[in-house]
This record gives C-alpha cells, structure tokens and sequence, in this order.
C-alpha cells in the first residue's frame, strides 16, 4: 500500500512540476516539493521489504502510468487506442514482476 500511495504521489509531483512554470508558481511549486518529498520517503519504506529492482519498477510504472492518464482526462495528451495499449503494457508488466517476486 506505501508503494502504490508513493507512486500516487509521484504522479501528483510530476504533475505539479509541469504546472510550476519552471519553478516560478509558489503553489504548484510547494505541491511539488512536498510530494516528491512524501513519495520518496514511502519509496524508501517499501523497500525494506520489497527487493530494491522490484519497488522501484512498480514506483516508477505507477507514477508514469497516472500522470499520462491525467494528461489525457485534461486533455493535453492524446488518448489513442495505442497509448492505452501500450499503457496497459506497462501494468502488466510491473504486475507480473510483482507476482513473479
């Protein structure tokens, strides 16, 4: 659970860094610091109980996963049917590592 909350938190801090104008918005520039802090934290957490390649693999997918699917709920990247395929490439991938062990 740490591991997927940190994975939502990467989404939200890649998310607040692409609206933080270089830094130069104080909201989205807290949001983003804040989050990268939090998410990195609970990164650091899962893996003492998650192999390092693992955690990071389900860390980063996640984080990757959310953010483009956010992206196209707005609509400021495309939703196309190879996107979504390859998107749920991704999952299954980061899922079969984790069944795997």
């Amino acid at each position: 659970m740490i591991l997927l909350a940190s994975g939502v938190l990467e989404a939200v801090w890649a998310t607040a860094l692409g609206n933080s104008d270089g830094l130069r918005k104080l909201k989205p520039t807290l949001v983003f610091v804040v989050a990268s802090i939090a998410s990195l934290y609970g990164l650091s957490l899962a893996m003492i109980t998650i192999p390092v390649g693992t955690a990071y693999a389900v860390w980063t997918a996640t984080g990757a996963t959310l953010t483009v699917v956010w992206a196209m709920v707005r609509g400021t990247e495309p939703a196309t049917l190879k996107r979504l395929l390859l998107l749920i490439g991704i999952v299954t991938c980061v899922v079969g590592l984790k069944v795997v062990g």
